[in-house]
């Protein structure tokens, strides 16, 4: 029932929004060039890597040794709005709709983070990744990992699709409040780096 509702809703969207889609495709190549989309390799349900499509929110600037500048540098005016307003996870429905994401789920993270999950936090790969989901609506980026990792085990606990459908409304309040978009100093969340 879950992918049925999951396929049906994407696939609803994308139909819906597409000029949207289209406007802010334009904008984004207009105001930060090319790509268009950020896609990056995630893990998805068991751990299995999947590449997660978003509008690409930041510049491709480097410091004078040649390092990559930190998000909150790289990030600009047009994509500081489209992450206050979620608009840059639209073309996340597209990972909706071919399996690789739910619309309510734990947030597919790097591949990198998979080896320091402790037993229990890994569990949050026991369901599919989402584009909002029980963290989400709890603190999203103003809670820590721990915080979100305890968030995300619950959800795989104890979700229904009655509990889907009180995240996906409760989620429309969060972005209109934009709250907890970002932990202090930080563009969106530091870097897990671990338990310890």
């Amino acid at each position: 029932m879950k992918r049925c509702f999951d396929f049906f809703v994407s696939f609803t969207l994308l139909l819906f929004v597409s000029p949207v889609l289209i406007f802010l495709a334009i904008i984004v190549r207009i105001t930060l060039g090319a790509p268009i989309f950020f896609i990056q390799v995630r893990s998805g349900l068991y751990g299995i890597p999947f590449k997660i499509v978003k509008f690409r929110s930041m510049v491709h600037a480097c410091a004078s040794d040649g390092a990559l500048l930190s998000d909150s540098e790289r990030l600009s005016r047009f994509g500081r709005f489209l992450r206050v307003t979620s608009l840059d996870e639209l073309p996340s429905l597209w990972n909706v709709l071919k399996g690789d994401m739910s619309l309510i789920g734990p947030r597919p993270l790097l591949m990198e983070y998979l080896p320091l999950y402790s037993a229990e936090q890994f569990r949050r790969h026991e369901v599919r990744p989402g584009i909002t989901g029980w963290a989400q609506i709890n603190g999203r980026n103003s809670i820590s990992w721990q915080e979100k990792f305890t968030l995300d085990v619950w959800y795989v606990d104890h979700h229904s699709f009655l509990l889907d459908l009180k995240i996906l409304w409760l989620t429309f309040g969060r972005v209109l409040q934009r709250r907890g978009i970002n932990a202090d100093g930080e563009a969106t969340a530091p870097k897990f780096t671990g338990n310890n």
